[in-house]
């Protein structure tokens, strides 16, 4: 995907949003460390500009919800949490870059729980790669491709690379 082809996927996926929740009453979107908070900025932007009234922003770390987290590394990073508004009664909707497995829509899901308990959780992705382990599929996806297990997808933003662009690797 080029800088341009996000930009469009994220056009889009906001105004499905809005088109699935009725408007932003009682919304909010919380991206997920690190990509997925870039990327629920951007729609909370665009979403804002076509509404009245603004929707709230959070950010949600999962590292320690991770069942997988003491295989990635003896020190994790652990970022901050930022949920700033009470989920009781709001249609939260989270944000990741890519989603492969499911594990880290299910341990966000777990920490969301303890942040309060929302009327419903949707999921918003830029690249869906396939490969689920666990039945879990997003709601709103930027664009679907099918990669390799030995193949990696890195979404590259301007927040954090300079640029914006989704590229596919061969890890080997």
């Amino acid at each position: 995907m080029t800088a341009l082809d996000i930009d469009r996927s994220l056009d889009r996926l906001s105004m499905e949003i809005l088109e699935r929740n009725h408007g932003v009453e009682n919304l909010a979107v919380i991206g997920i460390h690190t990509g997925g908070v870039f990327l629920a900025d951007r729609i909370r932007r665009k979403i804002n500009a076509h509404e009245k009234n603004l929707i709230d922003i959070g950010s949600l770390d999962i590292t320690l919800y991770r069942d997988d987290w003491s295989l990635i590394s003896q020190n994790p990073i652990v970022r901050k949490t930022d949920i700033s508004f009470l989920l009781e009664n709001m249609k939260v909707v989270l944000v990741d870059d890519v989603i492969f497995t499911g594990r880290t829509i299910r341990a966000a899901m777990d920490a969301i729980m303890d942040y309060g308990r929302p009327d419903s959780i949707q999921l918003a992705v830029l690249i869906d790669r396939g490969g689920r382990e666990l039945p879990i599929q997003p709601d709103f996806v930027g664009m679907t491709m099918k990669a390799g297990n030995y193949e990696q997808v890195d979404v590259l933003l301007e927040e954090n690379s300079n640029r914006d662009e989704v590229v596919l690797l061969d890890k080997e």
